[in-house]
């Protein structure tokens, strides 16, 4: 287990047992991520909103968690999700992060995806280049770049196999790095390379890295 999701438990554990200092600090590591998540969602107007929700169930049944800090991620993520299409359900409209759910091949991908593609495009831009994906594929990749899921627990959360949750990601991050790179004379793709800036050489060379990662076994 890494230092991180170490004293993640540890702050779980005490938070169960009604430590407040404990639970803020499960807050503060959890929140912005599991925020992350419900944006692409239900978008940036009502996320805090249901973020909000979703921790009040989170405190409610935290005595009834057992698990590590993963487990507690996808615990979390899958309470958020249920809020989230809750909120969906009541207002009558599709997740923000949209698009027709493609088919997944029914064999797992040879490769699960990289956990750089924050680093690689920097949080923001990410999460408006996730909004292109289709839904399947933005939950994946949110679920384990953004989130930080494995695949077993983002399976967990989403419903699906470990292996079909691999294969979306997997081709999620393929289609973010065409975003990216996809230039002025590129082609026109669901809105790719729009956010292009004077900086994109560095952002294009980031996830020209990022696609070989994603040959890789995480």
């Amino acid at each position: 287990m890494q230092g991180d999701d170490a004293e993640l438990t540890v702050a779980v554990r005490a938070a169960q047992s009604g430590d407040e200092t404990a639970f803020r600090t499960v807050y503060r590591t959890v929140h912005p991520r599991l925020l992350g998540y419900v944006r692409t969602l239900v978008g940036e107007g009502d996320a805090e909103d249901v973020a909000s929700e979703a921790w009040l169930q989170i405190s409610r049944d935290l005595e009834r968690f057992t698990g590590d800090a993963d487990r507690f991620r996808g615990w979390a993520a899958r309470i958020a999700r249920n809020r989230a299409l809750d909120h969906i359900r009541m207002r009558g409209r599709r997740p923000a992060i949209g698009g027709d759910e493609s088919e997944l091949a029914a064999r797992a991908a040879d490769a699960d995806t990289a956990g750089e593609a924050l680093e690689a495009l920097g949080t923001g831009r990410t999460l408006a280049l996730i909004a292109q994906l289709p839904q399947d594929q933005a939950e994946a990749v949110v679920l384990r770049v953004v989130v930080g899921l494995d695949a077993k627990s983002a399976a967990g959360v989403l419903g699906k196999r470990p292996g079909a949750v691999r294969t979306a990601a997997h081709r999620g991050l393929r289609r973010l790095a065409e975003l990216v790179t996809a230039g002025p004379g590129g082609p026109p793709a669901t809105g790719a390379g729009q956010d292009r800036r004077a900086g994109g050489a560095n952002v294009s060379s980031g996830v020209t890295q990022l696609r070989a990662r994603t040959q890789k076994d995480m």
